[in-house]
């Protein structure tokens, strides 16, 4: 028996507090969750560079999820939407040293197109699709302030490799937004 009356002794200070008077009752609003937009910089690194509208406004794809990872001199960011896995933004963002040779020898895929006005060399690509997802489209450059970035845009299984194509078009209008001297 002693131990409820230690338990009701308890939990008569919790609710009134030690010595003190009995607060007012806290009213708590009920009913449904309230949606707050978060913006993808609230993410950190590399997310910092993208903002959802823009990406809709240059894509077309509302995107709500955002998540930011870093490893060493590299920093990405990757978007979804909250209703499907894909499609996928992913922006990656690396301190490099190489020159605009290198990049063109080493960086840049085989069959990538040259893109003229992004940074101080670019390409874009289209990939096929894979076991588990649609085909890729690609915006690679080399940002003036020695930092190598690619935007990477994963689509759903099933979607036709034309549809890679219109998006990397897209990419590359995406990819002049990008400012990556914010990092």
């Amino acid at each position: 028996m002693r131990g409820w009356i230690c338990l009701a002794g308890v939990s008569a200070l919790l609710v009134t507090g030690c010595g003190a008077e009995a607060a007012e009752p806290v009213a708590v609003p009920r009913g449904a969750p309230v949606a707050v937009d978060v913006p993808a910089a609230s993410s950190g690194g590399a997310c910092r560079l993208l903002d959802f509208a823009v990406v809709e406004e240059h894509t077309g794809e509302r995107f709500d999820v955002a998540a930011a990872s870093a490893r060493d001199d590299t920093r990405t960011c990757v978007l979804r939407a909250k209703r499907a896995l894909l499609p996928e933004l992913a922006l990656t963002v690396t301190d490099t040293s190489i020159d605009v040779a290198d990049f063109t020898a080493d960086v840049q895929p085989t069959g990538a197109r040259k893109v003229s006005r992004l940074g101080q060399v670019a390409y874009r690509r289209t990939g096929a699709a894979t076991k588990g997802q649609g085909p890729v489209a690609e915006v690679g450059w080399l940002a003036a302030e020695d930092r190598l970035a690619v935007l990477r845009w994963t689509l759903p299984k099933g979607t036709e490799r034309a549809a890679a194509e219109e998006v990397a078009g897209k990419l590359v209008a995406l990819a002049g937004t990008v400012d990556t001297r914010a990092l």
